[in-house]
C-alpha cells in the first residue's frame, strides 16, 4: 500500500494513565474502521517519575504512596464511570515504598517493541489490563516479567532489553519527542496525513477523530463496514483475548441492549466467557476442553 494512502496516528501515553486506558475503546474502533490505512505508533511519555514529588493538584494526587493509591483508586473509579472500562479498586496498590514510579511500565513497554515489535501493543494493553482491572502492582519487575511471558515475549531478548540500558535509553528518546511535538499530557495524539498534521490533546471521541482525519485526507481514507453479526464479535474477541463490552459497542455501533443480545447467544451456546473485572467485567472466548496456545507454547486444561 502507498504510504500517501496510510494515517500516522502517533499516541502519546503511559501504561497506567486512566484515560489513555478509556482510549482503548476508540483507538480499536479506529483500527476495524481504517484497518491498514491507518498506523498507530506508541510513544512513552513518562507519567510519574516519583510519586513522592508529584502532585495533581485537580485530583489531589501526590506525596504518600499509599494515600495516592486511594486518591488514583477513587479517581480511576470517576472516570471509569464516563468512559465504561472496567476498573478494579479492592486491594489497588499501584505505588509503594519500593515502587514510586511509572518509568519501569513505560522501559518494560520499550524492552517489548525491541524484543518483538508486533507484539508490543498486546503487552502495553496486558499492562494496562493488569493495572486498571486486575489491581497489581505493575511497576514490579516480577509482574513486568508474568506480563511479558503471558502475551509470548521472548524473556532472555526483553530481559537483556531490561539490563543493558538500551529499553531505558529508547524510553528517553520517547520522552524527548514527546516534549518536542508539544504533548503537554496523556492521552495526546498526533495524526498525520500529506505532509499536514493535527494534535488532540486528551481524551478524544470516535466523532472526532473521524472529523479530523476527514479533513486532513480531504474525505480520502478509505473506510470499512463492520459486520456486527455474532460471529464477527466472536473473531474479533478471540483475536484480542480480554474484550470490555463498552469495546464491543463502540467497535460494532451496537447499543447496550444489541451487544447484551449477541454476547448471551454465544454465552449460551458456550462459545464466550464473561470474566469479572472490578467494577465491570472482560469477554473472552471460551477455551475447548484442551486448549493449547501456539503464542504461549502453553496448554490448557
Amino acid at each position: 500500500m502507498p504510504a500517501t494512502d496510510v494515517l500516522e496516528f502517533i499516541a502519546f501515553t503511559d501504561p497506567v494513565c486512566t484515560w489513555c486506558w478509556g482510549s482503548e475503546p476508540i483507538l480499536r474502533k479506529l483500527e476495524a474502521v481504517y484497518g491498514d490505512h491507518l498506523k498507530v505508533r506508541y510513544v512513552m511519555g513518562g507519567l510519574v517519575e516519583d510519586i513522592r514529588a508529584f502532585y495533581d493538584r485537580a485530583n489531589d494526587i501526590g506525596g504518600d504512596p499509599d494515600r495516592s493509591n486511594q486518591q488514583i483508586a477513587q479517581h480511576w473509579l470517576e472516570a471509569s464511570a464516563q468512559h465504561g472500562m472496567p476498573v478494579r479498586t479492592e486491594g489497588f496498590r499501584l505505588f509503594s515504598a519500593e515502587t514510586v514510579s511509572t518509568y519501569p511500565q513505560n522501559i518494560a513497554f520499550k524492552a517489548a517493541e525491541l524484543t518483538d515489535p508486533d507484539r508490543a501493543p498486546q503487552f502495553l494493553r496486558r499492562m494496562r489490563e493488569a493495572s486498571a482491572a486486575e489491581a497489581r502492582e505493575t511497576g514490579r519487575r516480577e509482574v513486568l516479567i508474568e506480563l511479558a511471558s503471558e502475551v509470548g515475549l521472548e524473556l532472555s531478548t526483553f530481559l537483556r532489553s531490561l539490563e543493558d540500558g538500551s529499553a531505558e535509553r529508547a524510553f528517553r528518546e520517547d520522552q524527548t519527542f514527546t516534549r518536542q511535538c508539544g504533548a503537554r499530557g496523556f492521552p495526546t495524539f498526533l495524526l498525520r496525513f500529506g505532509g499536514h498534521e493535527v494534535l488532540l490533546q486528551g481524551y478524544q471521541r470516535f466523532e472526532s477523530f473521524q472529523a479530523v482525519i476527514d479533513s486532513l485526507s480531504a474525505g480520502n481514507l478509505p473506510r470499512r463496514q463492520v459486520d456486527s453479526s455474532p460471529e464477527a464479535v466472536l473473531a474479533f474477541i478471540a483475536r484480542h483475548g480480554l474484550v470490555a463490552p463498552i469495546e464491543i459497542e463502540m467497535v460494532f455501533g451496537l447499543t447496550p441492549t444489541q451487544r447484551e443480545v449477541i454476547v448471551q447467544t454465544l454465552v449460551v451456546s458456550g462459545r464466550l466467557q464473561q470474566v469479572p473485572a472490578g467494577n465491570g467485567s472482560f469477554l473472552k472466548r471460551a477455551p475447548s476442553p484442551l486448549a493449547c496456545d501456539v503464542t504461549t507454547g502453553q496448554c490448557r486444561l
